[in-house]
């Protein structure tokens, strides 16, 4: 019996790629970065499988490969998949959720840290030579706000949202509230979490942090309108995905001390272009959607597609079918 073929849009590790070979017969793109939308449409018309890293899978790419069956990323978020187009192709779409649950929400628990601190702009400060003792006017400069204790508002109240609350209340003594689509009666009990609706967490709380996926009713889900009803003083903290929030809406109020500073992994253009105003705040601190970056995390994802990947092929039953296209499996 043949064995199906895969195509891999980027370099993975070494042991990721011999676990494939184990199974499959495999072709990757070998230089750096994700293969060109060109290449990889000529590479991929007789393959089974496609183990990606945001590649738009859409009407075309399955137009070239007319004998695609499962396509896998090497990411949880999955709005690069044309959920109709695969759907109607019968292609099943897998994701690698859970493995850097904790990862992200040490990011955002830093993210929270270094806005409210200001660890960013004091670091530059000092690199700058611009520290100068002596002076009670000069120190009260320096002065940040403190996170323990504080109210923070969790929006998107998922896995992830889960492993940020309970790094906050139990590390930090935080007074969580938290918005979702429907309740959690576990994350209540656990951290004494207080659901309530949107307006009234933007309203209280200190720290505001978007965890919720990028979908089509999701795009610029916080808008101008949100941004005014937050606290002066409050921080804005976003690892979810930039498209999530009206940038535009989110500068204004950043400018016009609506709100005191935002901590920000992700952005509406990535790379983040370098006329973005938010570049140029010192009360903003801007990462490059680090949210899972580090090495065991990103292997440990890579690991997951591919075993998503070998399952399906092999006639296993996947365990990471993204949800919407799980009826495939029936």
């Amino acid at each position: 019996m043949s064995r199906p073929k895969v195509y891999i849009t980027k370099p993975i590790p070494a042991e990721v790629r011999a676990y494939l070979d184990q199974h499959c017969d495999c072709t990757q793109w070998e230089e750096a970065g994700v293969a060109p939308r060109e290449r990889l449409l000529e590479a991929i018309q007789d393959v089974e499988g496609l183990l990606t890293h945001g590649s738009l899978v859409d009407d075309e790419l399955l137009g070239h490969a007319p004998k695609l069956r499962a396509v896998s990323t090497i990411s949880v978020g999955y709005n690069h998949f044309d959920l109709d187009a695969m759907r109607s192709r019968e292609v099943i779409g897998l994701h690698t959720p859970y493995v850097l649950d904790d990862t992200v929400a040490d990011l955002v628990l830093a993210l929270m840290l270094s806005a409210s601190r200001r660890i960013a702009e004091l670091d530059a400060l000092v690199k700058a030579g611009k520290w100068q003792k002596g002076s009670s006017t000069n120190e009260q400069e320096h002065f940040g706000m403190d996170v323990h204790h504080a109210k923070l508002g969790i929006i998107g109240m998922g896995r992830i949202g889960d492993a940020i609350a309970k790094r906050a209340v139990h590390g930090f003594g935080m007074e969580l509230r938290y918005y979702n689509r429907s309740r959690r009666p576990e994350a209540e009990e656990r951290y004494g979490a207080q659901y309530c609706d949107l307006e009234e967490l933007l309203r209280e709380s200190d720290f505001v942090v978007l965890m919720t996926p990028l979908t089509p009713k999701t795009v610029h889900y916080i808008r101008k309108e949100h941004f005014e009803l937050m606290k002066p003083t409050a921080f804005f903290i976003n690892a979810s995905r930039g498209q999530t929030v009206d940038e535009a809406a989110m500068i204004e109020a950043l400018q016009s001390g609506k709100i005191r500073g935002a901590g920000l992994d992700v952005f509406d253009v990535e790379p983040v272009q370098p006329d973005n105003p938010l570049l140029k705040m010192p009360n903003v601190v801007t990462l490059p959607h680090i949210g899972s970056a580090t090495a065991q995390t990103r292997f440990d994802m890579a690991m997951l597609a591919a075993r998503n990947l070998v399952e399906a092929l092999n006639g296993s039953r996947p365990q990471h079918v993204v949800k919407e296209l799980q009826s495939l499996l029936n």
